[in-house]
């Protein structure tokens, strides 16, 4: 299947400028102007032409894979394949839960919100912009997820969504035949391999670890979406940092 690369170069609604030197030929890049109102509105916006992008791979029997600077962009991709007709069981490879709502959340930070907000719980002005239906939770797959607020962890607890501790244990797992979409944030892999993360968390999978479980999934011929939350390529050690999870991007990609 061929790949349509597709590069949102933005932290929230905040150009990442440096995320753009990953562009090759035949990549799309959605920069869109953003207008002026609240964090929200400005990421609806944004997410919009990727979901558009995201239909039109499909439709044309491509692979949409995401690169963007943050998890919420996955909001735009989920938006894209239910316009495209596809229903998916989503495997969301994370550090952290990005389960808070704000009734949950320590901090106030949407970018903790994107999972929640993708089951229908939470904050919604960003889903009704990009005319996103809410995913059944039990067809989420969260692995890792090391780092959870307290409130955070029993709405996961209380959820349909299924908590895989170990990311070799997404190999066992019973797909039952549903198409696949993965989400790689890359502050899952243990900073020892891949360090420049805004969120860096002690522990987690070793590279080689994701390896075996993405070549176990590029074997799968299911899989219809991959999204990517990136390091930060301002930080030092960026560049090994991005060696490590673009070499894992094109295992999962196939």
């Amino acid at each position: 299947m061929e790949n349509q690369y597709i590069l949102t170069p933005f932290f929230l609604d905040e150009p990442m400028p440096g995320l753009e030197a990953l562009v090759r030929p035949g990549w799309q890049i959605n920069k869109p102007n953003l207008p002026s109102g609240s964090k929200q509105e400005r990421m609806g916006v944004l997410y919009r032409p990727l979901a558009q992008s995201v239909a039109d791979s499909v439709r044309r029997d491509a692979r949409p894979v995401s690169v963007a600077g943050d998890c919420c962009t996955s909001i735009g991709v989920l938006a894209g394949l239910q316009a495209a007709g596809v229903d998916p069981l989503l495997i969301w490879f994370d550090a952290h839960g990005d389960f808070n709502t704000w009734e949950t959340t320590p901090s106030g930070f949407l970018g903790g919100m994107p999972l929640a907000m993708l089951v229908g719980r939470g904050e919604k002005t960003i889903v009704k912009r990009v005319g996103l239906r809410p995913l059944p939770e039990t067809q989420v797959i969260l692995t890792d997820g090391r780092d959870l607020d307290p409130g955070e962890r029993q709405a996961l607890q209380s959820s349909g969504v299924t908590l895989l501790k170990n990311v070799k244990d997404v190999m066992k797992y019973p797909f039952g035949g549903r198409p696949l979409y993965i989400h790689l944030d890359t502050d899952v892999i243990d900073p020892r391999d891949a360090p420049a993360m805004n969120y860096m968390t002690p522990g987690g999978p070793r590279a080689d670890d994701l390896k075996a479980v993405f070549h176990f999934l590029a074997a799968n011929e299911r899989i219809l979406a991959v999204s990517l939350s990136s390091w930060n390529p301002e930080l030092d050690e960026a560049s090994r940092a991005q060696d490590v999870c673009m070499e894992l991007l094109r295992i999962l990609a196939g």
